[in-house]
Order: C-alpha cells, then sequence, then structure tokens
C-alpha cells in the first residue's frame, strides 16, 4: 500500500466516523449552506458538528499550511480528499469569499502578521467576507474604480460606493480595492481590508427578479482603516485584484460541476414526464438534451481536474480561469434551463410549501447573472481569444 493508498483509507474511515448523516443530504434551501462568521446560526447540530470536526483538522481548507490553519495537505492528497467527500456526498463544511478568493491572495502578497491574524479565523469560519469591487460606473471596466482612500498618517479615510457586494449586509470583514493615486488607473489602486462594523460603513440590499438579495449597495462615508490593513504596497492592488479574480472565476466555475448525481434534473423529468415503452424519458428531444447536457457535464469535469491538477503544479495558463468560468457559468444556466424544462408548467410555481417556495424558478433566475458576476461572458471571451488563442486586436 503507497502513501496515498493509505492516506485514502484513513481518510475514508475518519469520514465515515465523523461526517453526519444529515450533511450527506442535498440542501434544502440556501439557509443550509454554512457561511460561518460573528453572526453564525448553524441550521442544524449536525451542521455545526461537521463544520467544528473538519476544522480542527484543517481540512476547510485542507492544502493550506498547517500554521494557517489548514490541513497542509499535498495537492494529491487534496485531491483524495475531495473524492472521498464527493463519494459518500458529503456537503461542503464551509461555504466562504474569505476561503475561495481572499485566502489564496494573502498566502501571495499578505505579510506574515496579516497571514496570522486572518488566516485561522477564516479557516474556523470564525469571520465572514465580501469583495469591494465593482462600482456604479466601474464595472467591467473595474479599473476606472473611483472610492478613494486619502492619506491620514497612519490610516486612511476611505469615501465612495460598492454595488453587487454579495452578502455585504451578512458580512463581517471586506476586502476592498480603493484609489490612492489619480495617477494612473491600475497604477493608483490599493487593496484593504477593513471590518464591516466601522463607523461610516452601511449597506443597502438589492432586490432580484428571483425575489431574493443576495446583492448590496455599500457605502463609505469617512471609514478610517489602518495602513496595516492595506495587502502589498500602495498603488499595487491591482496586482492582488488580478490574481484574486483568477480564483473568483475558478470558484463561479465550479457551478458546473455535476452530473445527475448532483442535481434532480433526470429525477425531475422522469417525475414530470415519465418511461416509454422501452424504459426510456418519454420525451425524446428532452431525453436528448439531457444526454448532450451530461456529456458536457462530464467533460467539463475531466477539464477542471486537470485545470486543478495543472494549478498546482504551477503550469496553467494564467488566462485559464476565464475559460472555466465562461463555460462553467454556461453549462449551469444550462442545467437550470432543462431543469425547468423538465419540470413543465408546474416549475414556475413560485409560493406554495410543495415548490419549497418556488426554489426552482427563484434559482433558474439566479443563474442569469451567472454571465455577469465575476467578469462578464464578452470579457472572458475576449481575453480568451487574446491570451489563448492569440488572436488580433
Amino acid at each position: 500500500m503507497t502513501d496515498l493508498d493509505r492516506f485514502r483509507t484513513d481518510t475514508r474511515a475518519w469520514l465515515t466516523a465523523n461526517c453526519p448523516a444529515a450533511m450527506r443530504q442535498p440542501l434544502r434551501s440556501d439557509d443550509d449552506v454554512c457561511w460561518g462568521g460573528r453572526r453564525y446560526a448553524p441550521s442544524s447540530p449536525e451542521q455545526k458538528q461537521w463544520l467544528d470536526a473538519m476544522a480542527a483538522r484543517g481540512w476547510t481548507v485542507p492544502d493550506w499550511p498547517i500554521q494557517y490553519g489548514g490541513g497542509g495537505l499535498s495537492p494529491a492528497e487534496t485531491k483524495v480528499l475531495r473524492e472521498e467527500m464527493a463519494a459518500i456526498r458529503a456537503r461542503s463544511p464551509l461555504n466562504s469569499f474569505g476561503i475561495s478568493m481572499l485566502g489564496p491572495a494573502l498566502l501571495k502578497y499578505g505579510t506574515e502578521e496579516q497571514k496570522l491574524d486572518h488566516l485561522p479565523k477564516i479557516a474556523r469560519g470564525e469571520i465572514r467576507w465580501c469583495q469591494g469591487y465593482s462600482e456604479p460606473n466601474a464595472g467591467s471596466d473595474l479599473a476606472s474604480l473611483a472610492t478613494s482612500a486619502e492619506d491620514g498618517g497612519d490610516h486612511y479615510i476611505v469615501n465612495g460606493q460598492k454595488v453587487w457586494t454579495s452578502y455585504a449586509d451578512k458580512a463581517d470583514w471586506i476586502f476592498c480595492l480603493v484609489r490612492t493615486s489619480k495617477a494612473s488607473k491600475q497604477g493608483g489602486i490599493s487593496f484593504v481590508l477593513f471590518d464591516m462594523a466601522s463607523d461610516g460603513v452601511s449597506t443597502r440590499p438589492i432586490l432580484l427578479i428571483s425575489g431574493n438579495s443576495p446583492f448590496c449597495e455599500t457605502f463609505f462615508d469617512n471609514v478610517k482603516v489602518p495602513k496595516a490593513n492595506r495587502v502589498h504596497d500602495e498603488n499595487k492592488g491591482w496586482d492582488v485584484a488580478k490574481y484574486l479574480l483568477g480564483h473568483e472565476r475558478e470558484m463561479i466555475s465550479g457551478m458546473g460541476l455535476g452530473g445527475s448525481g448532483k442535481n434532480p434534473l433526470i429525477a425531475g423529468a422522469i417525475a414530470t414526464i415519465g418511461l416509454d415503452h422501452d424504459g426510456r424519458l418519454a420525451d425524446p428531444i428532452l431525453r436528448a438534451q439531457i444526454a448532450l447536457f451530461e456529456v458536457r457535464a462530464q467533460a467539463f469535469s475531466a477539464m477542471s481536474e486537470r485545470f486543478i491538477d495543472e494549478l498546482k503544479a504551477g503550469r496553467a495558463h494564467p488566462a485559464q480561469p476565464s475559460m472555466m468560468k465562461y463555460y462553467g457559468t454556461e453549462l449551469n444556466k444550462d442545467r437550470h434551463e432543462l431543469m425547468m424544462a423538465a419540470g413543465g408548467s408546474d416549475a414556475l410555481e413560485w409560493e406554495s410549501d410543495a415548490s419549497n417556495t418556488g426554489a426552482m424558478p427563484r434559482a433558474w433566475l439566479r443563474t442569469k447573472a451567472n454571465s455577469i458576476e465575476g467578469g462578464t461572458s464578452e470579457i472572458q471571451l475576449n481575453i480568451i481569444a487574446k491570451r489563448i488563442l492569440e488572436l488580433p486586436s
């Protein structure tokens, strides 16, 4: 037995013993997702038990160094852990922008003090983060942002507005792009961290067509931010921002992962349409569409595995996250379109207990934003054309 085989055996046994049965069931609603944070209220005792067990082992961030709250696992061991969790359908113990976006940026650009201060809290789910990037006049052209940070000696005075700030009304801290110089667009941006409870910070939810409000407008009115909370050099925040965006796009692309075993697509189609005399889905057109989707989902899963392996080995193309983000979001939108088609007119029901207050149509409507958030699909295609295909401008 190789060391990796032994690790797999031990991991399988530990997960079997420590992952509660309730944490092996599909998510019932957004309330079942564990985000952590100062105001975290577990949806069940099992959710808290699962988070605590995984955090104690460092497996909420298995590939982070142990001194920062991680598990210290190698890329191969991390992959085995993911596979064994998927085998028992274990839920992610913790969803966090701190894990998927800020953490990697701090590991690359943060000071040792910043890493020791923030990373263990992220790993344990103690602080919930939000992202202060987009502004009313700085979306796809993010570098034109205007939120200012004036020099106040040992601190900055931040004024301005962000928009589409996901879960800003629930977050504890924000990682934020601010303008510290007007000398140039990219060259005058700094990357700072601060507490959302700071004086002068306010948020206002934005109601979406799905009826939910995951996004917010965020306002800064003379907010004092210690310079010790600046990540990387002053006016060098664009370097951090670009690196973080790659990880954000990788995270968003993950929405495209998963075939029939991870979503109710086929089961819903069978329940609504039924089977023909050969035991196949009775609607041949929908059957073909689902089959094509399943093939594409499997191909995307294989491509994702390859990309992650290349990323961990330092061989990934810098523009690959754009490719993953584009295809993953298109695949996720297709999945929800098929789920709605499979559900027939009943899938449009919006408010009853039977439909879980319209969970399916609300999720379908939410996917329309997938091709906008994290950089629009048009921007990603431009990056792919220029950086990967090397097409002329």
